[in-house]
């Protein structure tokens, strides 16, 4: 005979409880699919842009094409593509990803997935007209993997291009090989320092407080550096990748960015 604890808990047995849970969900459910009924229009997919531009384009960059965070422009969506889906990964984050929760209210959540659909409405993405069998070969023989990563083949002195048509319009990867320093992450900003000892370290800043600075040295590898030891210390805004807008033609171009573009989670490239 099981035995109860006076004064725990039994919610999980009442039957009037469990239906109190449920009606409350529904509730909340029914309350979430009216205002999504009461938000479409140009003033809310305005309001939408607004929080975006100041709270999500960090992240997914001014024009939701890409940064940290996916690309939102093609309209495809990888935890999610309904209207419900996208409104929970908003409100509660994405778990085993960088997407936080939010605190928004309901309607501004609204707000925000009709300026996301609006992204892929209004995206000016031309058509891919290159062969990405011959952009593969390019990115090899131009030796695009000696600082980046694809499935498991190259450097990391650059981001992993392993997903990078998931994650980045065919427009920002166009616009990166043109002109790299466009639009760099600050996790590959290279960082500078010389030693008050003439030792000089070139790498990515991985973390730094009051104390010392934590940098993925190119030579060395991670190191950590007192400040009191630095003399000199900075950090380029550039890119360290050269521009390709003088070393590739507009076909082979063209094909570079049709072999990334075919990079996508879950596929192989073409």
């Amino acid at each position: 005979m099981p035995v109860r604890v006076r004064g725990a808990p039994s919610s999980t047995r009442n039957p009037y409880i469990l239906s109190c849970v449920k009606l409350v969900m529904l509730l909340a459910l029914f309350a979430a699919a009216s205002l999504n009924a009461q938000v479409g229009g140009a003033e809310d997919r305005e309001a939408g842009a607004r929080i975006f531009r100041s709270h999500c384009a960090p992240c997914h960059g001014i024009k939701g094409a890409g940064g940290t965070g996916p690309d939102l422009t093609s309209g495809r969506f990888f935890h999610g593509s309904s209207d419900d889906e996208l409104y929970n990964n908003i409100s509660n984050g994405i778990a085993g990803t960088e997407m936080p929760s939010q605190f928004f209210n309901g309607k501004q959540v609204w707000q925000i997935v009709t300026f996301v659909r609006s992204l892929s409405q209004q995206n000016s993405t031309a058509a891919l007209h290159g062969n990405p069998s011959h952009g593969q070969q390019l990115v090899s023989q131009r030796g695009c993997l000696t600082c980046h990563l694809v499935r498991g083949e190259g450097g990391t002195r650059g981001p992993d291009l392993s997903v990078i048509g998931s994650q980045r319009s065919a427009n920002y990867l166009r616009e990166s090989l043109v002109d790299p320093s466009a639009h760099v992450a600050y996790q590959f900003r290279v960082a500078k320092i010389v030693g008050k000892d003439k030792s000089q370290y070139t790498g990515f800043l991985m973390n730094q407080d009051t104390y010392q600075v934590q940098l993925l040295d190119f030579d060395r590898g991670l190191t950590t550096i007192s400040r009191d030891a630095i003399a000199d210390y900075g950090v380029e805004a550039g890119s360290m990748m050269p521009s390709y807008k003088d070393k590739l033609s507009a076909s082979e171009l063209d094909d570079v960015v049709s072999y990334l573009a075919s990079l996508q989670r879950g596929k192989e490239a073409q």
